[in-house]
């Protein structure tokens, strides 16, 4: 028999039918919300506990079987595609939620919890977890992509909201990193070294993660502009300024037609805007409201149009979290090719108004939305997936958008992550040194290649 034969008969006997050659369920595990082509696994594995990942990661380990974890398959990046088939690994029964402190202000859960089951259970308690990517996506799916959003120029990344995780290794080993301690200085940074590896050195299985507080009041805002140039340039003078918005997200004016549309926003204009939220004290929103209008109005935002009561809130805020379906809606048949790219905020015009131009002079349509509070902003490039010119021409556009990014100064991937998308860039972005450094990690890590072969890193060289 096959090696992966022998991996899924050995592992019937703790997983029993949990472990599926299901061709339906195989078809959801062969890849995320990405363009790449769909590769089906032998197998999708539903875990349920650490000790269950644990032996299945030691069986695959010693048969030299790839492992591909799954959450929710919202990846925008290829990060959950078995391209070289073995097990999906399929997370999204670990749902417990296991500590709250609210006097520490952290929590314990396992990867499969999502964003939306955390924060309805801390509700009662006055807390939140803040990271807010948009998706209903899982929270171990956003550690492996070190994943941000919205609420970022505020309240960081996941990066910044990772306390510490227990991670099963490549060969079965479980180990924790960090701890509770808002700051430690004991050793290598192993919780960071996992946060962002896309699962390709182990299996995160629980999360600590820091809890913020309800704040006292949120106010949320529009406010439309006539050209892109002043709602970008009114988003670096606010974030120079040092006005502590807690989310200030752009629109251009195709993405704003897409969600008008999507959204039933009929009473809105499709031009440039910015969607803003202010979080603090009643006093000190106001304040900071109020000098985000007066710098909007200078380069020429009008039509400021307020969300104080939370229904009114969310209505906004799914708007734009809609905005990539928004998009995809907005010309039946067509998938989207995301760009991801982060400048430092003083070159976010530069770059902006170049991928504007760029998309332009490609012909196709691709709306633009971004965290432009923190330089990230993401192309949506809509393509005929079977059309293969087309999706050549439309990688091409990409790559510019990217080759700009980094000239000024930014990176390939602000928050989606590297999986098989942003692979060809790394090198230009790191230096091959660096690149050398990474692929030694991996191979202390995980000798055999089997943690989601394919991904993050580009091939080695020959």
């Amino acid at each position: 028999p096959r090696p992966v034969d022998q991996v899924i008969a050995a592992a019937r006997g703790f997983l029993g039918e949990r472990i599926t050659l299901n061709d339906a369920i195989r078809q959801q595990h062969s890849r995320g919300e990405d363009t790449t082509r769909p590769t089906l696994p032998d197998a999708v594995a539903f875990v349920e506990t650490t000790e269950e990942v644990s032996r299945l990661l030691t069986l695959c380990h010693a048969h030299r079987v790839p492992v591909v974890p799954f959450g929710a398959g919202t990846s925008l990046e290829g990060h959950v595609n078995p391209v070289r088939a073995g097990i999906s690994l399929d997370l999204s029964r670990m749902t417990a939620i296991l500590e709250v402190s609210a006097e520490d202000m952290d929590c314990l859960v396992e990867p499969g919890v999502t964003r939306q089951q955390l924060n309805a259970h801390l509700r009662d308690q006055g807390l939140f977890f803040p990271v807010d990517p948009g998706s209903h996506c899982t929270l171990g799916g956003m550690c492996a992509t070190r994943a941000s959003g919205t609420n970022a120029v505020r309240y960081g990344t996941m990066r910044e909201n990772v306390l510490g995780l227990e991670v099963v290794l490549a060969d079965g080993r479980v180990i924790a990193t960090g701890g509770r301690t808002r700051k430690a200085a004991h050793g290598y940074d192993l919780t960071r070294l996992f946060v962002g590896s896309e699962g390709t050195l182990g299996v995160v299985t629980k999360i600590r993660l820091r809890l913020a507080g309800i704040p006292e009041a949120m106010v949320s805002a529009i406010c439309a502009f006539e050209t892109l140039e002043g709602a970008v340039n009114s988003v670096i003078a606010t974030m120079q300024a040092g006005i502590p918005v807690a989310r200030i997200e752009l629109l251009d004016e195709a993405q704003m037609a897409a969600c008008i549309a999507y959204s039933k926003l009929d009473h809105l204009r499709p031009v440039p805007t910015l969607f803003l939220e202010f979080h603090g004290s009643a006093a000190a929103v106001a304040e900071q409201a109020e000098a985000v209008q007066a710098i909007a109005a200078e380069h020429g935002g009008s039509g400021f149009e307020w969300a104080r009561e939370a229904e009114a809130r969310n209505r906004l805020w799914q708007a734009r979290h809609d905005a990539y379906w928004a998009g995809i809606a907005w010309r039946p048949g067509k998938r989207g090719i995301t760009t991801d790219v982060c400048v430092p905020i003083s070159r976010l015009a530069e770059a902006l108004l170049g991928a504007k131009a760029d998309i332009a002079a490609s012909g196709f349509e691709a709306p633009i939305v971004g965290h432009v509070g923190d330089g990230n902003f993401h192309t949506i490039i809509l393509v005929d997936e079977g059309d293969a010119a087309q999706m050549e021409r439309a990688w091409e556009l990409d790559r510019r958008i990217v080759a700009r990014a980094l000239a000024l100064g930014g990176t390939c991937s602000g928050e989606h992550g590297v999986g098989l998308g942003k692979r060809e860039f790394l090198e230009r972005e790191h230096g091959a040194e660096a690149l050398a450094v990474m692929r030694a990690l991996k191979a202390t890590l995980d000798p055999h290649g089997i943690m989601n072969p394919g991904k993050l890193l580009p091939d080695a060289p020959a």
